[in-house]
């Protein structure tokens, strides 16, 4: 496989399409607006730049990086000579289908066509398509370029082959590919997720502030991140639709989104993307941050 497409070019689809194209394969990146596509490619600049300045890349490594990415706006046109798509879109199930069959319909007929979803099942992503046993799950983890971590999770008819080349593929990423099986939020949001939202409950119901349950799973779990912040970071409404996929796949109670989260996505607050989540991230926040330093 030597020529990659990324069908998104948000957080996690510029974070795919800078991976690979560090790694030496051509890159298509998709995505239906130009701007998200400038801002995508202003991302992954970004990110290769605090590389160098970090002196873990050259300046060779960052050119040749981004000269292996070509943007597309049109799917067809994006995806017409890949020997592997990674769709990484929006976590909305329609939205996938629809996408899974433009794919299927464009790419050569030996093509794997991959998900980045967290939690949707691949065995359902699959059915929109002509060849179930080419699509598989790759989910890697936010921010790309960082985490170690890629899920891989077979459909119910993915292939043996398609498989051990995908794990292959992964592992030539400098990635960790670890197998699952294809049931609603597979390990990593299976047990993420209900975490979080029991933050989030433990919040809702007033025996502590944001700051404390942050800081009691970091100080005393360990953890690099509390279950607030690393909502926000996530984006409440990705929490709240991989907590509606795993209620309406298991129909199990524990997975039932807190009405907290519910209302603060309804009212826009969607974490970092938003500006404010259980976190202030407004311009003027940061403003008065930095004044505050001044002030010190």
């Amino acid at each position: 496989m030597k020529n990659i497409s990324v069908i998104g070019a948000g957080t996690m689809g510029n974070g795919i399409a800078h991976v690979f194209a560090q790694n030496g394969y051509k890159v298509n990146l998709i995505d239906i607006s130009e701007t998200s596509l400038e801002k995508g490619i202003a991302t992954i600049t970004k990110n290769l730049d605090r590389l160098l300045s970090k002196e873990r890349i050259t300046e060779d490594i960052k050119n040749t990086t981004l000269s292996n990415i070509t943007t597309y706006t049109k799917t067809e046109d994006g995806v017409k000579n890949a020997d592997l798509v990674v769709e990484a879109a929006t976590e909305n199930e329609n939205l996938k289908l629809k996408i899974f069959k433009t794919i299927d319909e464009f790419a050569p007929k030996n093509a794997i066509l991959a998900t980045n979803t967290s939690s949707i099942s691949i065995t359902k992503i699959a059915s929109a398509t002509s060849r179930p046993e080419k699509v598989i799950g790759m989910h890697f983890m936010n921010p790309v370029p960082i985490m170690k971590l890629v899920e891989i999770i077979r459909g119910y008819t993915t292939s043996d082959e398609v498989t051990e080349a995908i794990m292959e593929l992964s592992n030539k990423l400098n990635k960790v590919p670890l197998e699952v099986n294809d049931y609603p939020g597979f390990v990593a949001n299976r047990i993420l997720m209900p975490m979080i939202n029991e933050a989030i409950e433990t919040l809702y119901n007033g025996v502590a502030g944001v700051y404390e349950i942050d800081n009691v799973m970091k100080l005393g779990m360990g953890h690099p991140m509390g279950p607030l912040q690393l909502a926000d970071f996530i984006g409440l409404d990705v929490c709240l639709s991989i907590l509606e996929v795993m209620y309406n796949g298991f129909k199990n109670p524990k997975y039932a989104a807190c009405p907290l989260l519910v209302n603060m996505v309804q009212a826009g607050k969607l974490g970092i993307k938003s500006g404010e989540g259980f976190y202030d991230y407004s311009e003027s926040r940061k403003a008065e941050k930095i004044s505050n330093q001044f002030k010190k």
